[in-house]
């Protein structure tokens, strides 16, 4: 939404349901701007690659003193005391570093977070999302279409939340499976990162923002006891393998191998999440293209490409400026914060034709989407998400054809990591 002055106003009503008339208006009156609250932002597909592929900063130290990144630091330090003592793990994952600093981090860790190494889950992951499928026939009171069934499923089932169902459970399992994380730690990680995830969106209660830091703190205990157990007893998973990787003698120290867990965490989990969820949701409302899919599931891996296109699970990025940046007919001064609107650049009519606002399962360039980011900041985990959400649509268009919607979609109520709290479906 926009604000009566034209400005770009996340916290208004229902832009959390749907931005994107908002992101549109953004483009069409004002696709660089200079937003009164200290940001500025850019919504064109063109502006928004390019500044991704920049060099530019994502540390907040380089924002200037009134910046809205460094109000919320500081206003985390007066909400909490206790912050200071979570101060060694904060800023020290990849997502927060430049070069030097971030091309080390992301080597260490990309040597072992390989495509060989994401490949070899795809059984895990089948074995996975048929479980949950069997779940959710059960939940819906319907066998759907899998093992040679004719049809699409019974009738009269009650419904069930693909969310709880299918959505949530498969990242977590996958990302704690390669982490090599006991079971018994579970439910409380997953407690845990559910609120370190609000980390990535504006927060301005001071409540919570003592919530979030409590949760870093005991987040941060919880991976320095794993990382002490895995030194102790070695095992074949990522962990293990984070603690060893070396390159020219470098290691992670623990504070970084503390930062990159948690990372893995948080980004890892609720981004996929979310491009599960909103990918069915949009195959819903779109029940020609589930047919496609169903029909052709060979579409599946470019129907990703759409899906992540169509309604990115990570809306927004940012850069700080370490320049004056040229945009625009506009000139970014130093040390600005800049949001590039992730979720407006995948909708531009310029970049993906007049259709931009439809989903298309089977739209060629689909994969010229900036939903992994751009540049050196590329999402690490891109080939797994591909991979989790590639066997989810799959197997859910090939099993339940008659999917439907059995209620409203909640939305989490999020800015940046839009995605649904609850989508209620029927088999058909």
């Amino acid at each position: 939404m926009a604000d009566a002055d034209g400005f770009f106003d996340p916290f208004a009503p229902g832009f959390t349901d749907d931005p994107y008339p908002a992101y549109r208006r953004l483009r069409e009156e004002d696709p660089v701007q200079e937003h009164p609250f200290g940001f500025w932002i850019l919504s064109r597909h063109e502006d928004v690659s390019a500044l991704l592929r920049s060099g530019h900063s994502v540390d907040y130290r380089n924002t200037e003193e009134n910046s809205v990144a460094r109000l919320q630091a500081d206003a985390m330090l007066q909400a909490d005391p206790e912050f200071a003592e979570s101060i060694d793990t904060y800023g020290l994952s990849m997502l927060d570093r430049d070069p030097p600093d971030h091309t080390r981090l992301r080597g260490l860790v990309s040597k072992v977070f390989t495509p060989r190494s994401v490949a070899a889950l795809e059984p895990f992951v089948t074995e996975l999302v048929d479980d949950a499928l069997d779940r959710l026939a059960e939940e819906c009171g319907a066998g759907g279409d899998g093992g040679g069934g004719a049809g699409g499923g019974g009738a009269g089932g009650s419904g069930a939340d693909l969310i709880s169902t299918l959505a949530f459970p498969i990242p977590f399992a996958v990302i704690s499976r390669m982490l090599g994380i006991p079971d018994a730690d579970h439910d409380r990680i997953r407690q845990l990162s559910g609120l370190l995830v609000r980390t990535l969106e504006p927060v301005g209660d001071p409540e919570l923002l003592v919530r979030i830091n409590r949760a870093r703190l005991a987040m941060q205990e919880i991976v320095r006891g794993l990382i002490d157990a895995k030194r102790a007893h070695p095992g074949d998973d990522l962990l293990t393998a984070l603690i060893a990787a070396e390159s020219d003698g470098d290691r992670l120290t623990d504070e970084e191998l503390v930062a990159q867990v948690i990372l893995l965490y948080v980004a890892g989990h609720e981004t996929t999440v979310n491009l599960i969820g909103n990918g069915t949701l949009a195959l819903l409302r779109a029940p020609g293209e589930l047919k496609k899919l169903h029909d052709a599931p060979e579409l599946a891996g470019h129907a990703v490409e759409e899906l992540l296109r169509y309604d990115a699970p990570v809306q927004q990025s940012r850069r700080i400026t370490l320049a004056p940046y040229e945009v625009g007919g506009k000139v970014i001064p130093r040390g600005a914060f800049v949001i590039v609107a992730l979720a407006s650049a995948n909708r531009d009519e310029a970049a993906f034709g007049p259709d931009a606002s439809e989903l298309r399962v089977d739209r060629p360039n689909a994969r010229n989407h900036v939903s992994f980011g751009g540049g050196p900041h590329h999402c690490l985990g891109a080939a797994l998400a591909r991979l989790e959400a590639r066997v989810a649509v799959e197997r859910l268009a090939a099993r339940f054809p008659g999917l439907a919607l059995a209620g409203a979609p909640v939305w989490n109520g999020r800015i940046n990591l839009r995605g649904l709290e609850r989508l209620p479906v029927s088999a058909g």
